[in-house]
Order: C-alpha cells, then structure tokens, then sequence
C-alpha cells in the first residue's frame, strides 16, 4: 500500500465518505475509473460499525468517530482521511496497529483561521458586535462603545505554526510588535518573520494582546490560567480560535470578573456547545460558534487536498500528510516500524526535557540500523520531537521541511562499530539553554528502550504516564517517592535508576498507570533531596 511498486488496483476500490464534502472534493475521487464513492452523512456508531466492513478508504470530517470499535470492524480499510486538521475523532493508535494510514488536511483552513483571528481581535478592540447591537435596538451610544487601536501595541503569539505565523503577518501590517513563544522555532527564523522570541512569562507580562495557535495537548490545556492571569497587563486582551481548553475558561471568567482582562474574543470552547458559560453573560465577550474554518474557501481546499491525498496514497503515488507512517515499502515499513517507534519516543522525551528554543538536532545511528536507509527514521524522531506544540500539524512525511522552516539544523552520523549495544539511536537536542543526549535502543528487536538520558544510564519502559525526577543519590528518596504517590493513588508499574556516582547526581523515572496531579508534582517538588521533578507523556 505504501510502495512505488506496480501492482494491479483491484476493481473497484470502494471509498466511503461520511460526513458531508464539498463537491470539488468528490468530483477528484469520481473521476478515477476504479473508484466506487458512496456518501452517506449521519451515519450511527452501530450502523457504521457493519457498514465499513466492505471498504477501502473512509473519509471524514469533524462529524464522525472513527473508534477502535469501529476500525476493529473494517476488513479491509487501508486509509482514513481526516478533511481538516483535527484528529481528536479518530483513534490513531488503534488504525496504526491495524497497518492503516491515518491523514489530515492541515493547510486548507490556514488563512481561514487567521483571518477570523484578526477579525475577532479588530471586533474585540472596537466593540463591534456590541455596537451592532446597540444599533438594532434603535440606540446611539458612542460614548459606550470608546475603543483601542492595534497600532503599536504588544501581541503575543503562543504557537508560531502555520496559523500562528500568517497572523503574525497581517498583525504586522497593523505595526503591532509581534512577541512570540515557540520553542521549535529558531531565534534566526524568528528575527526573520520580525518576531521578538520570549518565554511565556515574558510574553504574558508584556503583551497588550494574546492569541494562541497550538494544538491541545497535556502541555498546553489550560497554558492560559490563574497563575498566567496574574502576570498579565491589567486591560489585556485574550483571543482563542485554535482549540477549547487551552485557555481556563473558569478563571478567564475570575479574571474578567476582577478587571484584569479587559476582553476576550473565543471561538472554541471547553465544552461545545458553550450554552452554560458565564462567560456568555460578559458584555466584553464577543463568542463564535467554532468558526475559524468555516469559510467556502477553506472547505474547499480540505476536501481537494484530502481528495488527491488519499486518491495518490490508493494508486501507490505517493503518500502525504500522514500522521502515521512514512512513504516506504511495506516490506520496509515491516523491518523499521519497531525503530520508527523507538525514534519517534526519543523525540517526545526530548520535547519534555528541552527547554529554550531548538537550534540543533545531532543524531547518531548505531550497529545493526545503519543497514537501513535511516531518513524515515529521522522523520520519525523529528515528529516525535515537534508533536507536543504541533500536534496534529506535523507527520512524518512534513517533520524536516516543518524543522527546516523552523530554522533547526538536523545532522546526521552513523557508526557500525558496536560496544555495548547491538543497535542504538543516540539524539543530542541543543537549544539556546543547554543540550540534552538521549539514547535509545531496541531490546530483542521490537522491544524499544531509553538507554541513556545525558550521563545517566537506565532501562527505561517508554510508555504512557512518567515521572521524571532529578535528586541527590541518598537513602530514603525511593521511600518518599512511593509513599507520596500512594497516598495520591497513583500506582507505579515500573521503575529505573541512574547515577554517576554514589551521594551524587541522580535521576529517578518512573512509569506510572494514570496521570499525576498538580497537588502530587508539588508535593514531590517540595521533598527533600529532590531537586526537579517533571510530569511527562510517552
């Protein structure tokens, strides 16, 4: 399914599209001979759970729940096509086990999205919807409705993406000063695009206005909340179209109650439809009802690039924009998949690890892997390392142009002289704070493992829920650790230790069967002889 190989299409390739597409869409997929293409909208979990079962291709928008149910039904299913970015509707995991390729559509709704952006800010700044109002009701009320020019003030940008970046442009050409935190962007790229780089800390205390453009992730729900609204200028101003949960509506609410936050601009909500928030009541709330895509024009281009994606993936020309798999050979795919995911992990720890912004990627293979080809490898640990603030944006097929445009340096190297591993990926991060080196490696040739975390070696499990812990090397730490995580309820399913010398520097990881709570990171930041302590996600 993935190869450049001929081989004769089966007729007909049956492809089922279940939410409704626009028709230059459709018109893609029925124009080729040996496709069969039904539509059919509104379909329940049940009935479609039966009626996938006879298909090649499905393709989707928001409306349909792909579950492991229902790709545990579908026989011969080869491909998922999300037509949009969002990916929350499909399990992923579940189509990757069952050898189906998952895509997306990440660039049709770019513009889409920034301009309604830009239109909730204007809208926000000169009480737009308020005075419309006003105006309907026969009222002229202009001392009312006094507003904020966006010329010269501070816009900070959270996530400088696709999305995040066209808004930089268009705020720029309002002469607003663009202040940006990214950390998978380069100072270089960032001076480039006429963007001040910052930490959150800065950029919340400096911004006259925020907007966030990032996927929603345990790293960036609620990146907007109670601490970060108190940091905050008096009188700003907050606009949310990327996803609902990035901002804390219930403290936004506090914030605005208070007077620290002069208004806000949402799109997307917590829970949607929104028709219990309070935040409904506030007249200095201008709300949409999750419009950021929803132009003609956007709908058009997901349901063309979907189209030609999974119509290009079915006839063997080539695989783009998918979020699972890279564009090899079956039989390729079969001998890397193990070291995609090992690649892939190393990444994501990275990400957790690192901080300031990404500069450098230094990766070096080792033994029996340099027989591969390793790019698709490379893509993978790239992904891996941009997921947490690109999500749903990044694949393995766009991670190095996504890097290269992000002004990061990838090197490659490659060693076959073996000296205590029989095969091992080692990736240095180096960022304008420091470097961190993890290495990973394949125990009994599909079991992956990180081997090595800087000058720390473990036997590390990377999966699910971990705890990452720097400490002193002394009795009684363990001890603590157990018994403040069993007290919380967390169950430890496993453990690993390293350290350079006894009494010294030591690192502590443990795999956890749930997520921590902030009341246990604290608790666990507060012991004694623990020096820093991370909640991080495999």
């Amino acid at each position: 399914m993935t190869g450049t190989k001929e081989r004769k299409i089966k007729m007909p390739i049956k492809i089922l599209v279940s939410d409704p597409l626009a028709k230059e869409g459709i018109k893609i997929l029925e124009e080729e001979k040996s496709f069969k293409v039904d539509q059919r909208s509104k379909v329940p979990p049940s009935e479609l759970k039966e009626l996938i079962k006879d298909y090649d291709a499905l393709i989707i928008r928001s409306g349909t729940k792909v579950t492991s149910d229902i790709i545990s039904a579908a026989h011969n299913l080869k491909i998922i096509g999300r037509a949009g970015v969002g990916l929350d509707n499909v399990d992923v995991s579940a189509a990757s086990k069952k050898g189906i390729i998952v895509m997306n559509a990440p660039a049709g709704n770019t513009v889409s999205t920034a301009e309604h952006t830009m239109s909730m800010m204007l809208s926000l700044s000169r009480n737009i919807p308020q005075a419309y109002a006003s105006m309907k009701e026969a009222k002229w009320e202009r001392k009312k409705f006094m507003g904020s020019e966006l010329y010269g003030k501070a816009l900070g940008i959270i996530g400088l993406g696709r999305i995040g970046a066209e808004v930089a442009k268009r705020a720029l050409s309002f002469k607003m000063k663009i202040i940006g935190y990214d950390p998978y962007l380069s100072e270089d790229q960032a001076k480039k695009m006429d963007i001040r780089l910052a930490d959150l800390e800065t950029l919340f205390k400096q911004s006259d206005y925020i907007t966030v453009h990032t996927p929603l992730t345990d790293e960036t729900r609620h990146i907007i909340g109670e601490k970060q609204f108190k940091v905050m200028k008096d009188g700003v101003r907050i606009i949310n179209c990327a996803r609902g949960g990035i901002v804390d509506e219930k403290a936004l609410d506090a914030a605005m109650e208070s007077g620290k936050v002069a208004g806000a601009a949402l799109d997307v909500y917590e829970s949607e439809p929104p028709l219990d928030s309070p935040l409904l009541k506030r007249p200095n709330v201008i709300m949409t009802p999750h419009l950021g895509a929803s132009t003609k024009e956007a709908q058009v281009n997901v349901a063309i690039d979907i189209a030609k994606a999974v119509k290009d993936a079915i006839l063997e020309k080539g695989i783009r924009n998918a979020v699972n798999v890279p564009s090899v050979d079956s039989e390729t795919l079969k001998n890397l998949q193990p070291y995609l995911n090992l690649g892939e992990k190393i990444g994501l720890l990275e990400s957790q690890l690192s901080s300031g912004h990404v500069r450098k990627i230094k990766i070096k293979y080792i033994g029996d892997v340099t027989e591969y080809d390793v790019t698709p490898i490379t893509m993978a640990i790239v992904k891996g390392l941009l997921t947490p603030i690109l999500e749903e944006t990044v694949n393995y097929i766009n991670a190095l142009l996504v890097a290269k445009m992000r002004g990061i340096e990838i090197a490659e190297s490659k060693t076959s002289q073996v000296i205590d591993f029989a095969n091992a990926i080692a990736v240095t991060v180096e960022t304008n704070k420091g470097k961190n080196l993890v290495m990973g490696s394949l125990f009994t040739k599909t079991d992956p493992r990180i081997i090595r975390v800087n000058n720390f070696y473990v036997d590390l499990v990377p999966k699910g829920h971990l705890i990452y812990i720097s400490n002193t090397d002394v009795p009684g730490v363990v001890g603590s650790i157990g018994t403040i995580l069993g007290k919380g309820g967390v169950n430890i399913a496993g453990m690993t230790f390293g350290r350079i010398k006894p009494g010294g520097d030591a690192i502590t990881v443990l795999n956890i069967d749930s997520k921590p709570s902030s009341e246990i990171m604290e608790k666990l930041g507060k012991t004694k002889d623990i020096n820093d302590v991370k909640a991080m996600k495999l």
